[in-house]
């Protein structure tokens, strides 16, 4: 028996048609809603934030590790456990990140000792992993037309639960102990596993290789040394030898490791596709978009709840201040069709542009919009809908520049990328509100001067986000739209051939890259091998199943033997395409008739010439 990439899910199979998995076709929604409760973790604790030292009894300074750990363990976690699910399977994973969440909450729910509370924490933030996981599900188990929408609310989810958990965690800490919070992130975490156990499948993709463990330490001690430095500069300061030290360190040992990953056979990131230009622009256009998000949720509770005494606060209370914010996070959500739309259309590099572009007017708005409560409102909406666009390319734009397998690892990377945004944000906007302060009453207030200037820091970052923007590769929607119609005829070819009798043949032969003939074999799945024009295995070439109706009904790797297995959802007339980097894209007919004996099918390729777009159209349908 040959070997294969694929395991196959445990609960029922999803329709390649509609993306159904089990009753309801669920999955969407449920992985959203599992994105928006790892989310809440973010922001769960920004209601009491000012109250942590009197509640866990200790000095300011130290209160600030319990957010710290939080962001930390977020930042580690995602690259890792998005590599994780490539190997091991994407849904079991997202399993372990709530598992996790739902530990850490009940740890922080029965104690009021700092340093079992930054355990806890950090437990808590170990679960934003779940976002680049369910990413991949998506782009596993969905089809093409529900793929962009989905990605779009997926990525969107991080704003949506910071936006929405706000005045939900607002309320809670007015009229129960603060102690509820965690109980109920705990309670949201194990509905979220129900539900992820019930309608979502395990992925059939696997990426082949090993476990980087080398590399996912000095990950780790490399983030470490890099984000504790941006976060408690300013308690340390920033001339520091401790913060000066850590900043050094993390230099060194990034470049470490970025070395010990280029020599790796099977590298935690592989930085070589991390360096094609579409991949790094992305990556660094979402630290710029991590800035911008960041400031308003930084700027406008402070505003919203500063009393009126000082001529500028709006003097609301928490749950109100909560709730004029939460509009950003349900603008998030709106707009993940309308990207769907766009870069339909125009492809994620232009819904990235016009993100870009709305998020700017909306701070550039929010400059004079800060004398009454629905204008923090209006700046909500109008921000909001950018960053929704703005995070909705993201993912797309990675997906469409890395190969299928490396898809969860990516996007963590990705993922990692906005947190880093986020933190520096957090970081310069602070130190800015901080120099701007002025004392009322023995306590240093923040000014309406520091405010305007934290807006123009994240006016600044978009500027920046819109250039890099300017400079990714165009992705032609009707590159993509031309790969359907080409599949479509393949498999409309393969019925018409199959239909007057045409002969069969497990082998490829170079008449058939002319005029391909029809496999006709018994069930069991479609299994063979990728090989090269000289017979030579191809390793980790992409091969997709495309229906009758030019729609993705499965998609898998080729191991290192070139070896590759995918099983049908029905029988019928289906189009095998593989792809593989160096290589032309290369399809062919078969027909699955559905009888129990798997069908032979080998796919041979040809070495194209490097090429600055990316040739691997064919898997994207």
């Amino acid at each position: 028996m040959p070997r294969t990439t694929t395991d196959q899910p445990t609960g029922a199979l999803p329709d390649p048609r509609t993306g159904k998995a089990g009753p309801g076709g669920a999955i969407v929604p449920v992985l959203a809603f599992a994105g928006i409760t790892v989310a809440v973790m973010q922001t769960l604790l920004v209601p009491v934030i000012k109250d942590l030292p009197e509640l866990l009894h200790t000095a300011p300074a130290n209160a600030t590790w319990v957010m710290t750990a939080t962001l930390l363990a977020g930042a580690i976690s995602t690259p890792i456990m998005g590599r994780l699910g490539d190997l091991f399977g994407k849904r079991r994973m997202l399993l372990a990140s709530l598992a996790v969440m739902v530990i850490g909450s009940l740890i922080c729910g029965f104690t009021d000792d700092l340093v079992i509370m930054i355990v806890g924490r950090a437990l808590q933030g170990f679960a934003m992993g779940a976002i680049p996981l369910g990413i991949g599900i998506m782009r596993d188990e969905l089809p093409r037309e529900r793929l962009g929408s989905a990605m779009g609310l997926m990525s969107s989810s991080i704003g949506v639960g910071g936006g929405l958990a706000l005045p939900g965690a607002a309320l809670v800490a007015q009229n129960a102990d603060w102690h509820a919070l965690f109980f109920c992130a705990a309670g949201l975490g194990v509905l979220s596993m129900l539900l992820t156990v019930r309608f979502v499948p395990e992925s059939s993709l696997r990426a082949t290789g090993r476990f980087d463990w080398l590399g996912a330490i000095g990950l780790s001690a490399g983030l470490v040394a890099l984000l504790l430095p941006i976060t408690k500069g300013s308690d340390w300061g920033w001339g520091s030898a401790t913060t000066l030290g850590l900043f050094g360190l993390a230099v060194v040992i990034l470049l470490l490791w970025g070395l010990m990953e280029l020599r790796s056979s099977a590298p935690l990131v592989d930085l070589r596709t991390t360096a094609r230009r579409e991949v790094l622009l992305t990556n660094l256009a979402s630290i710029m978009v991590g800035v911008a998000f960041y400031a308003i949720s930084l700027v406008l509770p402070q505003l919203l709840q500063l009393p009126k005494a000082t001529g500028y606060g709006l003097g609301q209370s928490m749950v109100v201040a909560g709730l004029c914010v939460a509009p950003l996070g349900l603008a998030m959500m709106l707009t993940a069709p309308v990207y769907a739309r766009i870069s339909a259309r125009r492809g994620p590099k232009v819904s990235l542009m016009i993100g870009m572009l709305v998020i700017g007017v909306g701070y550039g708005a929010g400059l004079g919009l800060m004398s009454a409560a629905w204008q923090t409102v209006v700046i909500s909406v109008v921000v909001g809908a950018g960053i929704g666009l703005a995070y909705s390319s993201l993912p797309a734009l990675i997906i469409g520049a890395v190969d299928p397998s490396e898809t969860g690892a990516a996007n963590g990377l990705n993922t990692l990328m906005r947190s880093i945004g986020t933190s520096v944000s957090s970081a310069v906007i602070g130190m800015v509100l901080a120099h701007t302060s002025v004392v009322s009453g023995g306590v240093a207030v923040p000014t309406l001067h520091g405010f305007r200037i934290s807006f123009a820091i994240a006016t600044g970052a978009v500027v920046i986000g819109l250039a890099l923007a300017v400079f990714l590769p165009s992705q032609r929607p009707a590159k993509s739209a031309a790969a359907v119609g080409a599949a479509t005829a393949l498999a409309a070819d393969a019925g018409s051939e199959a239909g007057s009798g045409s002969g069969s043949g497990s082998g490829l032969g170079s008449d058939e890259r002319v005029r391909p003939r029809t496999l006709v074999a018994g069930s069991g799945g479609f299994r063979g091998r990728v090989l090269d024009a000289d017979g030579t295995p191809v390793a980790r070439a992409n091969v997709t199943l495309i229906d009758g109706g030019g729609r993705q009904a499965g998609l898998t790797t080729s191991d290192e033997d070139g070896r590759y297995a995918l099983l049908p959802p029905a029988g019928g007339h289906y189009v095998l395409a593989g792809t593989a980097t160096g290589y032309a894209p290369h399809a062919r007919p078969a027909v699955y008739p559905g009888d129990g004996v798997p069908v032979e099918a080998d796919l041979v390729l040809t070495e194209s010439a490097p090429s600055p777009e990316r040739t691997a159209a064919v898997p994207s349908v």
